[in-house]
């Protein structure tokens, strides 16, 4: 793990100390809620594969959301990912890892869940985005601190 991350700190885009930014924050945040609703429309629709992309995406912003706060910035979404299971835990972020592999598949090689499958996807994502909220909601100025520590070491 800790190879990973000193790797992703010293790539293009990677993992980046910034400043905690609770404003961008709430807007990833508000991302993330609206992508769970275009997601439930899109399933709605019966469009399988954009309520696969979507839900991802949803996941995507929750977690990037909390990047943020902390005062972290990532353009690659395996090392935002691999960041935040450092952080959380791998069981927190096993979701968004799972349905990214589910996205590319989708978006990428037409390999599209079953119905059921993808209305899992849609449940786990909203469950992922509230979990996020509430970590996020009760992060305090010493955890981002602490947060910040914890990643810094593998700069």
């Amino acid at each position: 793990m800790s190879e990973k991350l000193s790797w992703c700190f010293g790539i293009e885009n990677g993992l980046k100390m910034i400043e905690p930014n609770k404003r961008l924050s709430k807007s990833y945040f508000e991302r993330a809620k609206n992508s769970l609703e275009r997601a439930e429309k899109n399933f709605e629709d019966g469009d399988l594969l954009w309520t696969t992309v979507v839900a991802y995406y949803a996941e995507y912003y929750a977690l990037y959301s909390f990047l943020q706060r902390i005062g972290v910035k990532c353009e690659n979404h395996s090392c935002s990912i691999e960041a935040v299971s450092q952080l959380i835990g791998e069981e927190k972020v096993e979701p968004i890892r799972k349905h990214k592999k589910k996205r590319v598949d989708a978006q990428y090689y037409m390999e599209v869940g079953k119905e059921q499958g993808v209305e899992d996807i849609l449940k786990e994502a909203k469950k992922f985005v509230s979990e996020l909220d509430m970590i996020i909601s009760d992060t305090k100025e010493g955890d981002v601190e602490k947060y910040r520590e914890m990643l810094s070491k593998y700069k």
